[in-house]
């Protein structure tokens, strides 16, 4: 029997399960015994019995001896790495986890602004100095690109101290960088590439999907297995392929963020994705990449929505998970936002995100063809029942590359803060972090120089009454400065 076909967490659960053990351990429902009745009679009883605490048959979470270990070294070799971890706190903890491993406190990193919000939290955590890269703007897509290989060689070169690079790829869009040319680049400084690949743990299955971090080099790198394969939400991923960075101490990390009560359904989840993955993966991408592509097609044959192709993609060196449909509206006359709201009262459907441009549509492993049918007849149906105002809306954003006076971790744990006008806050140090949507970065981080430029921006979101993630009070009218 190939040893990928086999699922060592699953088949232990069932096999403890099928024993009808009598339950003297956490948790209290006793294998569904005392789970609410009217959750019971929707989901059924048997899941419960697979939900259990750590005892030798199971195995633990933080000192892996049996089947969590087998699993783990199933998963490193079906991604062709070291070591991987099972995360079930999300990618989240496995961003975090990265910056703590791979820096000490006082180390300083190379980051894109638009980072997810766990990767501030981890600098926050690991102590370190970041140092930022301006996003790249396309006005023509209304998105935001990750730094170019250039920009990142260019910033290790002023910033020869750095100890790391971190990338995020793909972003919510799919767009994927030129891994292969940073991960060169990064090395050939000494330096440590780490990624966030939380939406990219397919892409190694498929030959025309992008290239991985794990096949182009990464050091360290997480991934999502909950977002696009079939494991249970907060079900993740670390993987380690690294002569840079200790393994112990990435074990030591990983094992201080994790729960000590982890859930045994989500690991088994993630178990099971993993088998699937190696399995199936290719067929079955064969037909989402179909599927979305042709939901694609359809889409840019309406008069008001568009969604951006591969080829328009590489064209700005970049690459693509067409799985992904970012669908812009502006031609509506209405916020990506808006549809977002239609789209889920009127019509049943759901997206993933949205913003004042665009709305975005992820395909996964239980995506099929009727998915995308409804979602393309419902635009259709749209465009017919809708009309909204043209908007001159500018997709832009300020320059972020700002002084950092002091480090995030010493102006998060400080009590010495006060809030000033928005209007008086320009050379001011900030002591919060505000993010609008879009673009869905943050304009303001703690421990750097506010600067005149943020300010009028700010205000001018003020001005429209957009709310931005970070504030406070129910108007932007103040900033929490150091004082």
């Amino acid at each position: 029997m190939n040893k990928q076909s086999r699922a060592p967490i699953f088949e232990t659960l069932l096999a403890h399960a099928k024993r009808k053990v009598v339950s003297f351990h956490t948790p209290g429902h006793k294998n569904g015994k005392g789970i609410d009745p009217k959750l019971k009679q929707f989901t059924g009883k048997a899941a419960y019995f697979l939900d259990v605490t750590v005892f030798p048959e199971v195995d633990s979470l933080h000192d892996p001896v049996g089947p969590i270990k087998k699993a783990q070294t199933l998963i490193a070799e079906a991604y062709g790495v070291e070591h991987s971890f099972l995360l079930i706190n999300g990618s989240t903890i496995g961003n975090q986890a990265m910056l703590m491993s791979a820096c000490s406190p006082g180390d300083s990193i190379i980051v894109s602004r638009n980072a997810h919000k766990s990767i501030l939290s981890g600098i926050i955590l690991a102590g370190v100095w970041p140092i930022w890269i301006q996003p790249k703007v396309d006005q023509n897509l209304d998105i935001l690109f990750d730094p170019s290989p250039e920009q990142i060689e260019t910033a290790l070169i002023q910033f020869p101290e750095a100890k790391a690079v971190f990338v995020t790829s793909p972003t919510y869009n799919g767009v994927t960088a030129d891994l292969v040319k940073i991960s060169e680049v990064v090395h050939r400084y000494g330096k440590v590439l780490l990624v966030d690949e939380a939406h990219g743990p397919h892409l190694k299955f498929h030959e025309d999907l992008p290239i991985s971090a794990v096949e182009a080099g990464a050091d360290l790198c997480v991934q999502s297995t909950h977002k696009i394969l079939s494991a249970l939400s907060q079900g993740s991923v670390l993987h380690y392929n690294s002569q840079a960075v200790d393994l112990n101490r990435v074990k030591k990390v990983v094992s201080m963020l994790q729960t000590t009560s982890p859930n045994y359904l989500i690991l088994a989840s993630i178990d099971l994705a993993r088998r699937q993955a190696v399995q199936s993966a290719e067929r079955i991408f064969e037909r989402v990449i179909r599927i979305a592509e042709d939901g694609r097609k359809r889409i840019n044959q309406t008069k008001h929505f568009f969604s951006f192709t591969r080829k328009e993609i590489q064209a700005r060196g970049y690459d693509l998970d067409v799985t992904k449909l970012t669908v812009n509206v502006t031609k509506t006359g209405f916020s990506g936002k808006e549809i977002d709201a239609i789209l889920s009262k009127e019509y049943n459907i759901q997206v993933d995100a949205a913003d004042l441009f665009n709305f975005i549509a992820i395909l996964g492993i239980g995506s099929d063809k009727a998915d995308v049918d409804r979602l393309v007849e419902a635009l259709e149906d749209i465009e017919t029942k809708y009309h909204g105002q043209s908007k001159n809306w500018i997709l832009q954003i300020p320059s972020l590359s700002t002084e950092m006076v002091m480090n995030p971790r010493e102006v998060f744990l400080s009590k010495k803060t006060k809030r000033v006008p928005i209007s008086k806050a320009a050379g001011h140090i900030s002591a919060q972090t505000l993010t609008p949507y879009p673009p869905g970065i943050p304009v303001l981080i703690p421990g750097e120089r506010i600067s005149k430029e943020i300010c009028d921006y700010l205000l001018d979101l003020s001005e429209k009454a957009l709310r931005v993630s970070g504030q406070e009070t129910d108007t932007l009218r103040t900033v929490k400065v150091v004082c």
